[in-house]
């Protein structure tokens, strides 16, 4: 019987293992660089090392899985607490009193998820004559821990950062003064800095630089004060020529706003649209008229549309890997994704009625996974519920799961679906938490806005959030015909520059079908 729970125990680990990708293994690694030997991390490459190392340290065993509850917490894989039988609220409850990551590590983990690739550009350009000359490029993670190895950051000795923040946002350095006053605060205790949900959808131009494998090394705090000195009077010297440098560098940003759009190939739209299913869940009716109106709409765009009906979890994902290893994206501008289903948070079902989620789903197209679409612009668009099913009026159907069906229902945003890299756009039909609406004659009221808005502001030279924020006007005016359901889309999105497709020859096809 032990051997039993020791074997499950085990194929857990192996299940969250599957569903973490490169970046969030990178943020384990930072996160453990506290807890675990320097020198073993060094060799970590999967999310299974991680694991075997806490279990060397007694971190992790059958009986108490919550260090590894509170990593999945801090890297926002909320949908991955309940294979520990956790949900986000529980792990809330418990930090203040078993929270091992220390308030100093969740303090440069939280920095490094709000640091934008502008605001790294200036600090590398701050830092220039104290980083070696081999590191041509840095990710956020990357450049703390740097800074750890030569001494210039430590637990007890975070002035260099605070000047570093000082010149390049004030936000940045409100999370360290943050740190220092909680730490003296409660000097002697192991405590936990409050995890701030960022919502990519308010982030503007933000771009989480995809953390890399890093060599992780152990870090004192003695002779920092020179080094640190040294740098901060440094400070003082660079300051004056900073107007001149970075005019240079916001004027080349300035020629780099738009995505290039005008290739030979403008890309792939991939239409999912699972309507029927094989147990409880119901019949997605009017599914099939905003399947046809995206494909219309898309391929009046510009992009050839390939339409997948009914198709199983499994199946997704398979035509996923297919579709990520296409050379063909070499030659297209952008790639888009549509899929039409049930859902809950973070997930969507397949036919077999099994959950796969958003977050899986994108990360078939990072830069690493797809190179063929690195620095291009991927935009998906999901149409299902992200919460518990409501109460449904005549004519209008929840995408959500059948009352009957056990809800495994958690939290999770789409900034935590969204891989955490560069150039991508998540179009969520609704906030987390919430039912989505579909007309079983006349679709779903997001797709049916989308497309309209599409069809009307792509010919103004609109951009692509422009749209979107249109999008959530129209479906936040709409109300079912009692009056009494409401609903708001939620893009999220780590988008460089503006998306603005190319206007097309042709009218729109709404204007086809009137005879225009």
């Amino acid at each position: 019987m032990e051997c039993d729970f020791s074997l499950k125990f085990h194929q857990q680990l192996l299940l969250i293992d599957e569903d973490l990708v490169s970046e969030d293994v990178a943020a384990l690694k930072f996160l453990c660089a506290d807890l675990l030997p320097f020198k073993k991390l060094e060799h970590v490459k999967s999310a299974v090392d991680i694991f075997q190392l806490l279990m060397a340290e007694e971190y992790l065993n059958e009986e108490d899985t919550f260090l590894l509850a509170e990593l999945l917490y801090r890297i926002k894989c909320h949908s991955l607490l309940r294979k520990l039988g956790y949900t986000k609220e529980k792990v809330q409850e418990c930090l203040h009193v078993r929270g091992r990551v220390s308030l100093y590590r969740q303090m440069l983990y939280e920095l490094s998820e709000n640091i934008t690739n502008e605001m790294l550009t200036e600090i590398i350009f701050l830092l220039q004559n104290y980083l070696p000359k081999r590191w041509i490029t840095l990710s956020a993670l990357e450049l703390l821990i740097l800074l750890e190895k030569q001494g210039l950051l430590a637990e007890d000795n975070v002035q260099v950062l605070e000047e570093i923040c000082m010149k390049v946002s004030p936000d940045l350095l409100e999370t360290v003064n943050h740190y220092k006053r909680t730490k003296v605060s409660l000097p002697q205790q192991e405590n936990t800095l409050p995890v701030k949900e960022s919502s990519l959808s308010h982030i503007g131009d933000r771009i989480f630089a995809s953390p890399q494998e890093i060599s992780i090394k152990s870090v004192g705090s003695n002779n920092n004060g020179n080094k640190a000195a040294s740098l901060t009077q440094g400070f003082s010297e660079i300051n004056p020529k900073l107007p001149g440098e970075f005019s240079s560098i916001e004027n080349e940003s300035k020629k780099m706003t738009i995505y290039k759009m005008d290739g030979p190939h403008r890309g792939f739209c991939l239409i999912f649209n699972n309507v029927h299913f094989g147990g409880s869940l119901l019949e997605r009716k009017g599914s099939c008229k905003d399947a046809e109106e995206l494909e219309r709409v898309f391929t009046w765009l510009g992009l050839d549309v390939t339409t997948y009906t009914d198709r199983t979890s499994q199946e997704i994902e398979e035509l996923m890997r297919a579709w990520q290893n296409l050379q063909a994206h070499k030659d297209r501008d952008c790639f888009v994704c549509c899929i039409l289903s049930h859902g809950e948070s973070g997930a969507i079902y397949g036919k077999d009625e099994k959950l796969i989620s958003i977050r899986r789903i994108m990360s078939h197209f990072t830069a690493k996974e797809c190179p063929q679409l690195a620095e291009k612009p991927k935009l998906f668009f999901i149409q299902a519920c992200q919460g518990k099913e409501i109460q449904r009026p005549v004519y209008v159907e929840a995408d959500a799961q059948n009352p009957g069906l056990p809800s495994t229902q958690h939290s999770v945003s789409p900034s935590e679906s969204i891989p955490e890299e560069a150039d991508f756009l998540l179009g969520m039909a609704t906030i987390d938490g919430y039912v989505s609406f579909r007309h079983i004659e006349q679709g779903a009221w997001y797709i049916q806005a989308l497309c309209s808005k599409l069809q009307l502001l792509v010919p103004r030279g609109e951009d692509i959030l422009s749209i979107l924020t249109e999008v959530n006007e129209d479906v936040g005016r709409r109300v079912d015909r009692l009056g009494t359901k409401k609903q708001m889309p939620q893009p999220a999105y780590t988008l460089r520059r503006k998306l603005i497709f190319p206007i097309p020859r042709d009218p729109p096809p709404s204007q086809q079908r009137r005879g225009f």
